[in-house]
């Protein structure tokens, strides 16, 4: 086994995770602030599949009931309301019992219905996740391979929970919205630390609005751009307006 070049792997599988749930399954299907063409919106689905196991229409619901209910009780995972520790700990249970709510996710979800491919693979978590090990074990062998998975899953649900956990209980708050902007966070999830300015203007695809602030999603959403694999919603950054 080697256990530098498991570790090495499994950081970059967790950031190939992360760079697609920030930049497909967020802001192009949970609000819409990227349009991505067919081919590279099938290549982001199918690294979903195989390094998270989620359902695409699932996160996209819990997200949008997220920003729906902020910090209230019906919020999935907030730390204001749940505790610090449960939220960064246990964000993936919380995340699965309000997946498994097939009500929330009519309601918050029903632009993406189920197609054939769903039916057939993407909703097949398991075996998405069987693929993606399968591939790490083939590759760098058996017993690396596992424990470039586990590193992985290990890594990548720290960071998912520290988004929410981090996000509405620390960081700065150049908006008036209960959430924060923590930098070195956003270094490590592709921009999503910048959760205030997230909810400030969900709608853009940029969540660096100030300055000195980075963005590493943004990053790849401007590669994108420049291969007219995706198209951006609003060329001004648009501010929720708080009632």
């Amino acid at each position: 086994m080697n256990v530098p070049l498991a570790l090495l792997a499994g950081i970059v599988v967790t950031q190939i995770s992360v760079v697609v749930t920030t930049i497909y399954l967020h802001r192009t299907l949970a609000h819409r602030a990227l349009t991505m063409r067919p081919a590279a919106a099938f290549v982001c689905r199918f690294l979903v599949w195989i390094t998270t196991g989620m359902r695409p229409r699932e996160w996209v619901a819990v997200h949008r009931r997220h920003h729906a209910t902020s910090d209230t009780p019906s919020d999935p995972h907030s730390p204001r309301i749940l505790g610090f520790w449960r939220v960064q700990l246990a964000n993936a249970g919380l995340y699965r019992r309000v997946a498994r709510d097939k009500l929330t996710v009519r309601r918050y979800a029903r632009d993406l219905p189920a197609d054939g491919l769903d039916r057939w693979f993407f909703d097949h978590g398991l075996l998405g996740l069987a693929i993606g090990i399968g591939i790490l074990c083939v590759t760098f062998g058996w017993q690396t391979g596992l424990l470039a998975a586990g590193v992985h899953a290990v890594t990548y649900v720290a960071l998912s929970g520290a988004i929410n956990a981090v996000g509405h209980t620390r960081g700065r708050r150049p908006f008036d919205n209960p959430a924060g902007n923590s930098q070195w966070l956003a270094l490590l999830t592709g921009g999503e630390g910048l959760h205030n300015n997230h909810h400030a203007a969900p709608t853009s695809a940029n969540f660096a609005l100030g300055r000195a602030e980075i963005d590493p999603g943004w990053w790849v959403v401007r590669a994108l751009l420049r291969c007219h694999q995706v198209t951006v919603r609003h060329d001004e950054v648009r501010l929720k307006q708080v009632a």
